[in-house]
């Protein structure tokens, strides 16, 4: 046994999290997410296949409080893994790689990745007639 150990590499708890790294972990855990989301669709499709007794308890699981979580938070994923792969398509071309437009790019993939969910989600329950319906409680 040597009498001075070598040094370990500084670990994680070492490092401040600063954007750059913490939007990259995102991107990658979002690309995770949607390999999950995957299995969840062939699994509603399966259901859609089966008939209607499997395709009402598939609706069940989607329509259920967690059920809505995870599909919210997939569509959320969805929209940051594009708005992120954009950037990184654009980093590709060697454009915006000094650290300001790093930083400024991953606030605006940040920004748009949220409007994106908003606007789908405006949309997906506009288009059921759930916002109309609420918003009529509101003003009586």
């Amino acid at each position: 046994m040597p009498k001075h150990p070598r040094p370990l590499s500084p670990h994680l708890q070492v490092y401040r999290p600063q954007l750059t790294s913490v939007l990259s972990v995102f991107h990658r855990g979002t690309g995770g997410a949607l390999s999950v989301a995957s299995v969840i669709l062939i699994y509603w499709l399966w259901a859609v296949s089966a008939g209607p007794q499997a395709y009402a308890t598939a609706q069940g699981l989607l329509h259920s409080w967690f059920g809505v979580l995870v599909v919210v938070g997939i569509s959320g994923s969805i929209f940051y893994h594009l708005c992120t792969g954009v950037r990184h398509l654009v980093w590709d071309t060697a454009h915006g790689l000094d650290i300001r437009s790093v930083y400024r790019s991953g606030g605006i993939a940040l920004f748009i990745a949220l409007l994106l969910t908003l606007a789908f989600w405006f949309v997906a329950l506009w288009s059921v007639g759930l916002i109309q319906s609420l918003w009529k409680g509101v003003l009586s």
